[in-house]
């Protein structure tokens, strides 16, 4: 069944009913944006939440931070932060997948159906004129027939009077039969007026107007097919984000599972065991015999080694929920209990054991800068790196001397810095350009040339040490000899691996397929680090 068949008289019926659906489309659409903005909005608010939450820069360091409670806490809100994601994503998907989609075949749905509208009007309005020229040759032949009649009339009443002369009648007849002529005439274009217009109405009526129709049945099932395709849309884009958010919702689960109250309180104790011994007996003070029974080897109290570490104060006794003052913070620690100030004291050692690698990698690193533009002056002029170098060699001096410090101050505590006095040694050897020991006696041996010691180094490090995973690709721009010591040429074009980013001094380790590897100019590349 179409409409060309059933619907034939239902024009009007049929261009309200398209019209509708294409408004139903547009709701729809209106629809689905305003869920997309809901989900933005959502996804916003989860993230301002997440956001609000976070510990601050400052924070991270707290100490309950360590707790698996705190963690799990952190793990929370960003599993909530990943959500909301996801949730953006269902805005996204769907804006593009249906809004934008939906829209545009609307847009075509509309210019199709205007079209079909145009050539149903345009049906119409060639039958209405073929109609009117029907009606038009009728109305004239009527007319003229009836003239003819007249005419007819006259001239047999005219042929029976008798006072009539024969001009008279010769010329009634003459009249009658032009009318007759012109009535016949008339009746023959009436005929061929009418058969046009049958033929016409034919057409109008069983081809052009079912064809019409028909048209338009294509294009509202179309239509509801796109629809019922955003409908489904609708769901499926959930559907697709669906295991990620499972998988964000199975994170929550995990951090929950993840906190460990046993673990928490062996972290508290750590943290805040202050290494004191508990406050013994008070002492027994007769002062009816004038006799100091503190001194008495019959004294009914304890050793007071306790209470000489809370201060040696007898006037004060020591009480757990007494209001402290807020202790003078000392730059050794030493404000702290003893086991605190221990580690404090090992966590600043680490700390400047860090920063004093960083500064001997620098201190390395331009040195080679520097031997390279040596023995490349059109790469750069040597002597703008001594400001750099002096400083770096300063930088250097000052964290030994911190270094040091800070072992001796641990040593007192009762730690150990074995390991940091080593890797103290070990910062010595790597500063090619520093000619002091650790513990800042100059050094009676003779000093080789700085850039010399470093890329005998740097070779070392390359024959002893174990590759280094690639970082990322980079691609030559430019020729690059690789004529200086520690240094590896390259074509333009050619492809390395990246071992070592560029860490400010201009210049990037790389490595070929074969395991040769050297530094490059980072200028003289393009980086492509992996993600």
């Amino acid at each position: 069944m179409d409409w060309g068949t059933e619907l034939w008289d239902q024009y009007d019926i049929i261009e309200k009913h398209t019209q509708s659906g294409l408004e139903l489309v547009e709701k729809y659409v209106k629809f689905v944006k305003e869920r997309t903005e809901i989900e933005q909005n959502y996804a916003k608010q989860l993230r301002n939440l997440s956001k609000k939450y976070s510990l601050k820069r400052s924070g991270k360091d707290e100490p309950e931070c360590r707790l698996s409670s705190y963690q799990s806490f952190l793990d929370i809100l960003n599993e909530m932060n990943d959500y909301a994601g996801q949730r953006e994503l269902i805005a996204e998907n769907m804006m593009m997948s249906i809004c934008i989609d939906l829209t545009k075949h609307l847009q075509e749905l509309k210019q199709e159906r205007k079209t079909y509208l145009m050539e149903a009007k345009k049906a119409q309005q060639s039958l209405e004129s073929t109609y009117k020229q029907l009606d038009s040759s009728k109305k004239r032949f009527e007319r003229e027939w009836r003239e003819a009649e007249r005419a007819a009339q006259y001239a047999e009443k005219t042929d029976q009077d008798i006072n009539a002369t024969k001009a008279d009648v010769e010329k009634a007849k003459q009249q009658a039969h032009m009318r007759a002529h012109i009535a016949e005439e008339c009746k023959n274009d009436y005929a061929a007026q009418l058969q046009k217009f049958n033929k016409e109405q034919n057409q109008f009526y069983f081809n052009d107007m079912p064809l019409i129709f028909n048209k338009l049945q294509d294009l509202d099932e179309k239509r509801v097919r796109k629809l019922a395709q955003g409908y489904i849309l609708f769901s499926d884009t959930e559907k697709h984000v669906m295991p990620i958010i499972g998988k964000c919702l199975e994170g929550i689960t995990k951090a929950g599972t993840n906190v460990n109250e046993r673990n928490d309180s062996m972290v508290v104790i750590e943290q805040n065991k202050s290494g004191f011994e508990r406050p013994g007996d008070l002492e027994f003070e007769d002062y009816s015999q004038g006799i100091n029974r503190a001194s008495s080897d019959s004294s009914l109290g304890t050793p007071k080694g306790p209470m000489e570490l809370l201060g040696k104060n007898r006037s004060k006794n020591f009480w757990i929920f007494s209001k402290r003052s807020k202790p003078t913070v000392t730059e050794d620690f030493a404000h702290l209990p003893p086991e605190q100030r221990r580690k404090r004291l090992q966590q600043k050692l680490e700390e400047i054991c860090k920063e004093l690698q960083k500064e001997v990698d620098q201190s390395e690193a331009l040195g080679k800068m520097k031997d390279v533009y040596e023995k490349n002056p059109q790469m750069g002029d040597p002597a703008s790196l001594a400001s750099q170098i002096s400083q770096t060699s300063q930088n250097i001096e000052r964290l030994r001397g911190e270094l040091n410090k800070y072992e001796t101050w641990l040593a007192e505590a009762g730690g150990r810095g074995d390991t940091l006095r080593y890797k103290a040694h070990t910062f010595n050897n790597n500063g090619a350009h520093d000619v002091h020991s650790p513990d800042g006696a100059h050094s009676d041996e003779s000093t080789p040339d700085p850039s010399q010691a470093i890329y005998a180094e740097f070779d070392d490090d390359f024959e002893d040490e174990e590759l280094t995973a690639p970082i990322g690709k980079c691609t030559a721009m430019y020729n690059f000899p690789g004529a200086s010591e520690g240094t590896i040429s390259m074509q333009e074009g050619e492809v390395l691996a990246v071992v070592e980013e560029d860490k400010g001094d201009g210049w990037t380790r790389v490595r070929r397929s074969n395991g040769d590897e050297g530094y490059i100019p980072t200028s003289y590349v393009t980086i492509a680090l992996n993600k």
